[in-house]
């Protein structure tokens, strides 16, 4: 089968297409034929040297999450599943491939009405997306900003604190971006290039402080963003597209009585991958959430998605297409 591999770390040209052999279900395994292959920014991280820190050195076949059919199943696994169509849950390794293994404990069916582009686009953000929102509580009536709001996983947390009753603000980069985040449902955007942008934030919300901050960006942006939110307010710290997180002085979060969630936080186990995974598709087939698909790529084409990943000119998601 077709797949990509990473020989070594290093920029996107390490992402070379390769002919290697066909993956065989084992026990609690199936094989899917991959029909879309999610692409999340970590993944650009791992391939620029940090694999270590997550468990993978190359070489290896890069992807967490894909969907399509069901081709074969292992020994232990109901045939009921082959034919299906599936999601082959985050937590699958090597998913930038025509065909892909995962165990049956990540699998997720994939609902009638939805495309498998679709779902393959909520696998990684539709599950940490939902979990932010859980673990933070958002209620009717907060003050909800979006730090990253126009990609992938902010355009979900623009829609589900929407739903929630929230009045949201979106910060993103540029016209094309913010208007997007406009449109799913944002109260007010803001351009978090721009000088004096935490002002811009503070008068859309009337001069009151924010309850809720989602911040899937890091870095000096995640640090401004964190001086906004109010006493006993509630922070998600799980992004870090910049490079890294935003520095937060611990013994200031605890003294201000703000409840901080980390990336630690949304690292979940297969079943809660599946359970929130089945709730996102869910909400997607009945319309109620909608992933933003900027742009796809055949999958032999994978080191083009990355460029884009990494120059931020994709809003929303980008998929690969074996």
């Amino acid at each position: 089968m077709r797949a990509i591999r990473v020989a070594e770390y290093g920029g996107p040209e390490v992402l070379v297409p390769a002919e290697v052999p066909d993956p065989v279900a084992g026990d609690g395994e199936v094989v899917v034929r991959a029909e879309a292959v999610d692409t999340i920014y970590v993944e650009t991280q791992i391939r620029g040297g940090r694999g270590e820190a997550f468990g993978i050195i190359p070489p290896y076949v890069p992807g967490g999450a894909a969907a399509g059919t069901v081709v074969s199943v292992g020994p232990g696994v109901d045939p009921f599943w082959t034919g299906r169509r599936v999601l082959a849950g985050a937590g699958t390794r090597g998913a930038y491939a025509e065909l892909v293994r995962t165990g049956v404990d990540r699998l997720v069916p994939v609902p009638d009405g939805l495309g498998l582009r679709e779902a393959a686009a909520l696998a990684h953000d539709g599950v940490t997306g939902t979990g932010i929102v859980e673990g933070v509580g958002i209620k009717p009536g907060d003050r909800v900003l979006i730090l990253g709001a126009a990609g992938g996983m902010g355009t979900l947390l623009v829609q589900l604190a929407h739903s929630a009753g929230a009045q949201v603000v979106g910060a993103a980069r540029g016209a094309k971006k913010l208007a997007l985040v406009k449109r799913l449902g944002a109260d007010a955007v803001v351009d978090y290039s721009e000088d004096g942008w935490t002002e811009q934030v503070r008068e859309a919300f009337g001069g009151l402080p924010v309850d809720v901050l989602l911040d899937g960006v890091g870095g000096e942006l995640g640090t401004d963003a964190f001086g906004l939110v109010a006493d006993g307010g509630r922070v998600s710290a799980h992004g870090a597209s910049s490079g890294d997180f935003a520095e937060l002085d611990e013994e200031t979060v605890r003294a201000r009585g703000i409840v901080l969630r980390g990336i630690e936080h949304v690292q979940f186990e297969a079943p809660e991958i599946v359970r929130l995974a089945t709730h996102a598709l869910t909400e997607a087939a009945a319309g109620r959430l909608r992933p933003v698909i900027a742009r796809e790529f055949p999958l032999s084409h994978a080191a083009d998605a990355h460029r884009a990943i990494e120059s931020r000119s994709v809003p929303g998601k980008a998929l690969l297409i074996p």
